[in-house]
């Protein structure tokens, strides 16, 4: 991070179990399995922030693109968490970042960027994000 970037304020957290099948030969979590952990991330930072849950039939955030920073490795009786934090929302979608937090080291495990795309699996096509959405976001984040 340059001198010039503040800190990112993650206001939402999620603890993450992880489970003896997420575990590789290295007796760390195998990497693939961050991106679930990820997933989970952005699962309930919407369904929290929004108070709804999405009908992709309607209208739905679909991934669109995401890069994963492994830092350090996570091993079986850590204790993490995902945080997540939407960083800049366009007319149909939105730009997130998250961390997978080892709060038992009080590291860093993996960083993600990701671009989410308002999305009709109805129409097939992408559509503007809800204004409802839109508020609650921006009312969440606050920054």
């Amino acid at each position: 991070m340059s001198s010039s970037q503040k800190p990112l304020n993650f206001v939402h957290r999620i603890p993450i179990q992880i489970r003896f099948n997420d575990i590789d030969q290295l007796a760390h979590v195998t990497n693939s399995v961050y991106q679930q952990y990820f997933d989970l991330g952005r699962l309930h930072y919407f369904t929290d922030v929004l108070q709804e849950k999405m009908n992709w039939e309607i209208e739905g955030l679909v991934l669109a693109s995401i890069t994963i920073d492994y830092l350090t490795p996570i091993r079986m009786w850590d204790e993490i968490e995902v945080l997540t934090k939407t960083c800049e929302i366009g007319n149909k979608s939105l730009k997130m970042r998250q961390e997978i937090r080892n709060t038992s080291t009080r590291e860093i495990a993996a960083t993600s960027k990701a671009v989410m795309v308002c999305f009709s699996s109805t129409s097939g096509k992408s559509q503007p994000i809800p204004i409802r959405w839109r508020e609650k976001i921006l009312n969440f984040e606050k920054d």
